[in-house]
């Protein structure tokens, strides 16, 4: 299956009746989520609690310029209704004890400092497009992504 991703990081923990709430706000947005009035097959996933996973199996109908703008829009409302960041370029989340923890990029000298993360912690890049990369590309170690200028 041919699918495209879109991922945001959280930038903060929600409770978990607003985790309910943004849950089912997801659900109805890819249910109803169109692209020129044919419905996307289209599904999410919120990897644990912290990284919101849009998909859009692109085999059967394509994500259009229309149907981007649709979802940009829904995760700014999102963001408002939760009082959270999913825009935020700058957020970096990685891997502590199969955790996912978000903090600013601004944190990462000081987190390397205190070795609270080592080059070898994993890193997400959220910047991949399609879910066969989730399981290669996803996690990548610290040293290999655009961080490694603070090692």
């Amino acid at each position: 299956m041919n699918e495209r991703i879109w991922i945001y990081t959280l930038s903060k923990d929600l409770t978990n009746e607003q985790l309910v709430d943004f849950k089912n706000r997801c659900q109805n947005f890819v249910s109803s989520w169109t692209a020129h009035d044919v419905s996307l097959d289209a599904s999410f996933e919120l990897y644990q609690n912290r990284l919101l996973i849009f998909k859009v199996n692109e085999d059967k109908y394509n994500a259009s310029g229309c149907s981007i703008d649709k979802q940009l829009r829904f995760v700014k409302e999102l963001e408002q209704t939760f009082s959270i960041e999913l825009l935020n370029r700058l957020l970096v989340a990685y891997e502590n004890n199969n955790q996912v923890e978000v903090v600013k990029a601004s944190q990462i000298k000081d987190l390397l400092a205190t070795n609270t993360i080592n080059s070898n912690t994993l890193v997400f890049d959220n910047t991949i497009t399609e879910s066969a990369q989730l399981q290669s590309k996803w996690k990548q170690p610290l040293q290999s992504t655009w961080l490694a200028k603070y090692l």
